[in-house]
């Protein structure tokens, strides 16, 4: 006679039968694969219905409502692998409450549903609220749960069945044993699916942003239309001089594989190219709505620009430089025609992402743009995509929001950025700063004729003088690297005559006001780190 899993119940009263009971750790593991089924259902879809995942959803409601000590500790531990260490973290909560949860749910069956269907009803209520999104991004995470649950169910009751106290309605098919194939076999399928699903998800997300990032890349390289040659560049990039590489350990234009990504996106946020467009409006005369197409027809001009992140500690890797080519802000405002009582440019990336800085730092002639390449590059999906906006001389966090969506001209009172709640500053000048990229901390050395170097920068003021000392020597001036644009590092170099014994190698910059940056050392909160970097090396005998 076939066993009904579902007549199965616990007899407190009932004899004990001579049949082995399923060994414990079945029950977590059965609750893992019910989350496990949970997660990739929900994934599967979101991806279907083109909407937030949940994992998505939840992740990035953390990060927006994550402390500032925990953020920047965050990015002091990971760098620019915050995201990735977010990830796994994550995956290793579900997992260890999904353990546990089975656990419990082999003596109280009632537990484990209400424990998935409770994480997929928060799930959804935050699914719903994410900016952009609507009810349908609900549906993922609430079926996700459903499925889960009901998983969760059928593996426990074959689990349950063989245990002592459960009164047996029919004859077992194994009835000396616990039924380790079925078991086996079924969480098996259940890894297969969830595999396929997942993979399934992706394949769809990835399609559809390879589909986007493929229509703009014809569209930048397309034939002209109306007369007008899409991306067609009237103002390009001078050229490079032979002598602005002095580093023999920075590329002077920084990859694109290698430049720093610093944001708070859980994932790279969901673009459609056909339904995208730049919206700026707010206190203007003639809010503007700008396609891809749009922008692209648009003259483009291309600047060598250096970026870096507010959370660049002394000495650190956050900074990177590239060509970049779009249009420029000023022009997209005069269009637009700001008006007198508008103080502020505030820009909203598609994921809700938001940051402002002063109206005169996009019309006082810098070369302030609405990026759509890097590099001669389609611009990145991690780096932006389709559109981010570039300041030259502010720290990002007020000025590059990455993914752009919408430029309001406000008042300092009508809109607040991201950053500036959480305790970082409303203004953010980029600070004269220097580092040493070689020799490394902790080289070893031979004695002897050796080379220090590294890279200055002081964006919109330039540098103008770069110093090294070695222990508590004088100072020495270093050279330079041709200076292409005060927007640009400065790399620089100085040869040192190394004596055997330990040493520390400092490094200070003097920017073209006359300002040398300061030995006070200052967190890069709330509006950049301070200080002088330092090296300590041992030359060898």
């Amino acid at each position: 006679m076939e066993l009904h899993t579902d007549q199965l119940e616990i007899d407190p009263q009932a004899p004990r039968t001579d049949r082995a009971s399923a060994p414990r750790w079945t029950a977590p593991i059965a609750g893992f694969l019910a989350a496990l089924t949970a997660v990739c259902v929900g994934l599967f879809t979101a991806a279907v219905a083109d909407v937030v995942s949940p994992l998505t959803a939840v992740g990035s409601e953390f990060i927006d409502q994550t402390p500032k000590w925990l953020k920047t500790l965050a990015i002091d531990l990971f760098d620019t692998n915050d995201k990735l260490a977010l990830q796994i973290g994550m995956a290793i909560t579900i997992a260890t409450l999904a353990l546990f949860t089975g656990s419990v749910a082999r003596r109280r069956s009632a537990v484990g549903t209400t424990v998935l269907l409770i994480f997929g009803v928060l799930a959804a209520v935050i699914a719903i609220n994410r900016p952009t999104e609507n009810i349908v991004s609900g549906v993922p995470p609430l079926l996700g749960a459903v499925v889960g649950a009901a998983l969760l169910k059928s593996l426990l009751n074959i689990v349950r069945q063989s245990d002592p106290g459960v009164a047996m309605t029919t004859l077992s098919r194994v009835p000396n044993d616990w039924e380790r194939r079925r078991f086996l076999g079924t969480s098996a399928a259940v890894v297969m699916g969830a595999v396929a699903t997942s993979a399934t998800a992706a394949r769809l997300n990835n399609g559809r942003t390879s589909q986007a990032q493929n229509l703009a890349s014809d569209k930048l390289t397309g034939a002209p239309t109306s007369g007008v040659t899409p991306g067609l560049v009237v103002s390009p990039a001078p050229a490079i001089p032979a002598g602005s590489s002095v580093n023999p350990a920075t590329p002077f234009i920084t990859p694109n594989k290698d430049f720093y990504r610093i944001d708070t996106a859980f994932s790279v946020p969901r673009v459609r190219l056909d339904s995208w467009a730049l919206e700026i409006g707010g206190r203007v005369n003639t809010p503007l709505r700008l396609t891809y197409d749009d922008l692209i027809s648009r003259p483009q001009v291309e600047r060598v620009i250096t970026i870096c992140c507010v959370s660049n500690e002394v000495g650190g890797d956050l900074i990177g430089n590239a060509v970049w080519q779009g249009v420029l802000l000023s022009d997209l405002l005069k269009e637009a025609g700001v008006q007198p009582t508008a103080s502020q440019v505030f820009g909203t990336s598609i994921d809700g992402w938001t940051c402002g800085f002063p109206v005169q730092m996009a019309t006082d002639g810098r070369d302030a743009m609405v990026a759509l390449k890097m590099n001669g590059e389609q611009l990145p999906k991690d780096h932006g995509f389709p559109a981010r906006m570039i300041v030259p001389g502010l720290y990002g966090y007020v000025s590059a929001t990455k993914w752009l969506k919408k430029i309001e001209l406000t008042t300092w009172d009508e809109a607040v950025g991201y950053w500036i709640p959480r305790g970082w500053s409303r203004d953010a000048p980029v600070k004269t700063q220097s580092r040493i990229d070689v020799p490394k901390r902790g080289a070893a050395l031979s004695p002897g004729p050796t080379s220090i170097a590294g890279i200055a920068w002081a964006q919109h003021r330039g540098i103008a003088k770069v110093e090294v000392r070695i222990d508590d020597g004088e100072w020495r001036e270093a050279r330079l690297g041709t200076d292409l644009t005060d927007d640009v590092w400065r790399q620089w170099i100085i040869d040192w005559d190394a004596p055997v014994g330990q040493h520390i190698i400092a490094v200070r910059a003097t920017d073209n006001t006359g300002e040398t940056q300061t030995q006070n050392v200052a967190r890069v909160d709330p509006d950049g780190a301070t200080g002088w970097h330092t090296r300590s090396v041992t030359v060898n005998d």
